[in-house]
């Protein structure tokens, strides 16, 4: 306290002692008077029984003054943005990079030649395999020449057209859920429903991760990139449904209300049933995809995991349903 009073004295009897260009040139301001002024505030601070047990303070003086120089906080403010700078490049933040693809991609010649191929191959290969005949008999043989067997040719090529129709009609409904989940939905979001999803799992297979966290993780992004797909495949499904039971419902020669009820529960049946198969894909799916990045190469691993899940999901759900609860999907 004695230290304040001295220093509020000084600045009573010479107003430019306060002043910032009179603390160097004054003499009254130096290293020795400072130290005088704290010595005596630690001095009046300090009670006398604490004296007793510890003594007096001793407070070193110094003639030195503290002059820093004019460049130092500038050095100071340097060092720091550079800091700063370099956790900013450390720690960037996460970009989200979104590549849709175009809109009817489905119609370029590569997808469009694998549709074709495989919906043909689908409905006319099981016009190849042999006619066996169970009861052969030795006295026939001789006798009935050999029937021509007469194969229709123009209901595969059909139900082939049909099938390339759907599936083209499912990966453009999936091109356009995919733009509405970059409007409507947040941007980590849409990147995780339109991730590829094999890359991904070859960069988690680089973590060093356990197997199980592995199988999960990658199970778990399988089922994200694999939503929007079965998502498409129900509502084409769906819709296909309804025109089949409107058309039912028009054609119909009775207009009776108990045609109309059976027709809503034979519609009801069908969306469960479509529902039911299209879950079952879904999970399928990712757990095939798990096992195969596990147990195979990451990329062809998930791929092939993921397409046999896809296939024997809906098939594995409809034989144990229709086992254990008799119910036909």
């Amino acid at each position: 306290m004695a230290g304040i009073a001295i220093l509020l004295d000084l600045c009573k009897k010479n107003p430019s002692f306060c002043y910032p260009q009179g603390l160097h040139s004054s003499g009254f301001f130096s290293a020795s008077a400072a130290a005088a002024s704290a010595a005596a505030t630690v001095a009046a601070g300090t009670p006398f029984a604490s004296r007793f047990l510890f003594g007096s303070p001793k407070v070193s003086h110094c003639d030195t003054a503290a002059d820093f120089p004019q460049d130092y906080i500038a050095n100071i403010q340097r060092v720091s943005q550079d800091i700063f700078k370099n956790d900013a490049l450390k720690y960037t933040a996460k970009e989200y990079k979104i590549e849709l693809k175009p809109l009817f991609s489905a119609f370029e010649l590569r997808p469009f030649a694998m549709t074709t191929l495989r919906s043909f191959l689908m409905f006319y290969l099981p016009l190849l395999e042999p006619a066996t005949n169970i009861e052969d008999d030795d006295d026939d043989f001789l006798q009935d020449t050999p029937e021509e067997r007469h194969v229709d040719l123009v209901v595969p090529f059909k139900k082939s057209v049909k099938q390339i129709i759907r599936e083209t009609t499912v990966i453009t409904t999936r091109r356009v859920l995919e733009r509405l989940a970059v409007i409507y939905v947040s941007q980590r979001m849409a990147w995780k429903l339109l991730k590829d999803v094999p890359k991904s799992a070859v960069r988690k297979s680089q973590r060093g991760m356990l197997t199980t966290v592995y199988f999960f993780r990658v199970s778990r992004t399988t089922f994200r990139g694999h939503l929007l797909g079965v998502a498409a495949a129900w509502l084409v499904q769906t819709g296909i449904e309804i025109y089949r039971c409107f058309s039912r419902l028009t054609n119909s020669e009775e207009g009776d209300g108990v045609n109309i009820t059976e027709q809503a529960k034979l519609f009801g049946k069908k969306i469960s049933g479509i529902t039911i198969r299209c879950g079952a894909s879904l999970v399928f799916a990712s757990i095939g995809a798990g096992i195969g990045a596990t147990l195979v190469r990451p990329s062809i691993g998930q791929w092939i995991g993921c397409a046999v899940g896809d296939l024997a999901g809906p098939i594995i759900v409809s034989v144990c349903l229709e086992k254990a609860l008799h119910v036909d999907l």
